[in-house]
């Protein structure tokens, strides 16, 4: 939409006014209507007239003339100007008020009312819906405003003054949202100065056990990762690899329906993606969490899922889904870190080794 210009001043004197005084801090504001912006060329939009009336006295009408020149020669009509179709706006002031639309030609208009003094200096803001502005683009006008005793403009103006305007070219921006999808993984990931997570902050994702395992303790690690779509039905993620392996030996993975609480002494591989409580998760380093910032159900979204989604209960089974954006409802979200926790318990005769997995988490959207 282009920019109104309100207008400079002219001084002008109208024919047969002679002794009328000038009207002052007069503009003249373009104000866009429906789809028309105010200075658009051709638009059907609103004039609004901000001026102040030096002389006091009666006060019947105000004439507005649109023309070519600021001049008081002969006002020649503005290129495709229309003020036929021009109705009553509004107006704002103490005693320059109770106006309705007179008569009308396709480059004037007038404003009356009952007669009625008014003190001089009064302050008076009249607006004129539906003026056809002149069509030729970057096009300036003028609006000659003279101010009567009469009620139809008749006579000689009191006072008189003149606004400039213009039409301009609209700017028209354009830009393309795409289908989006952010998704990164790391031992860590941060949040920019915004408070927004940032993909850019991951580490790389090699990740070690806080201690060696024993079958007198449980080993923690965690990892991070960052989702956030624009996809009607938001996202999922999965988490794909196997389990702990050295070699032929394994650690068995914790594969229970609704998944299995962390127990010493037991061979158990596991993670979810909540804030643990348990004595196992104080060894967590940096802590286990719940997906941050925390979901609200409109912009926020993200959550664990499933057997994932219960503290202190832990489970591992390649391809299920940990997490999605369906939080109230399934669909598009900022960006939120998830933290996955991870647990090692091994029993007496687990076979010695460097135990390893490659883990590939997966987010998917659905446009």
């Amino acid at each position: 939409m282009a920019v109104a210009l309100v207008a400079g001043l002219v001084v002008s004197v109208l024919p047969g006014g002679a002794s009328a005084a000038q009207i002052t801090n007069r503009s003249l504001e373009l104000i866009g209507a429906g789809s028309d912006g105010g200075s658009k060329p051709g638009g059907t939009v609103n004039h609004k007239f901000t001026f102040d009336i030096p002389t006091g006295g009666n006060l019947g009408s105000i004439q507005f003339e649109y023309c070519t020149t600021a001049s008081v020669e002969t006002c020649v009509a503005p290129t495709n100007m229309d003020a036929s179709g021009a109705t009553f706006g509004n107006e704002t002031g103490s005693q320059v008020t109770g106006f309705s639309m007179g008569a009308k030609t396709a480059n004037s208009f007038v404003l009356t009312r009952t007669a009625a003094s008014i003190t001089g200096g009064e302050t008076a803001v009249l607006q004129a819906n539906s003026v056809v502005n002149p069509d030729p683009v970057n096009y300036t006008f003028f609006v000659r405003i003279s101010t009567y005793a009469s009620i139809d403009a008749s006579g000689s103006p009191i006072d008189t003054g003149t606004v400039a305007a213009t039409t301009a070219e609209a700017i028209q921006l354009t830009g393309t949202m795409p289908e989006s999808l952010i998704f990164c993984t790391g031992e860590t990931i941060s949040l920019n100065g915004s408070g927004v997570p940032d993909c850019t902050t991951a580490t790389p994702g090699d990740v070690t056990f806080n201690q060696l395992f024993s079958p007198t303790d449980t080993s923690t690690a965690k990892s991070q990762m960052a989702a956030s779509t624009n996809a009607g039905a938001g996202y999922a993620i999965t988490v794909n690899g196997p389990t702990l392996t050295s070699g032929a030996n394994t650690i068995p993975a914790i594969t229970d329906p609704g998944g299995a609480a962390s127990l010493k002494g037991t061979g158990q591989f596991g993670m979810n993606l909540r804030a643990n409580t348990s004595a196992a998760a104080t060894s967590f380093p940096g802590s286990s969490a719940d997906v941050a910032p925390v979901s609200n159900g409109t912009d926020l979204r993200g959550q664990a899922v499933g057997d994932y989604a219960t503290a202190d209960t832990f489970k591992f089974v390649s391809g299920e889904t940990v997490a999605d954006s369906a939080f109230n409802v399934a669909g598009p979200t900022n960006a939120q870190i998830y933290t996955a926790s991870y647990i090692v318990n091994v029993a007496g005769n687990q076979l010695a080794g460097t135990y390893t997995t490659t883990l590939t988490y997966i987010c998917t959207p659905t446009f």
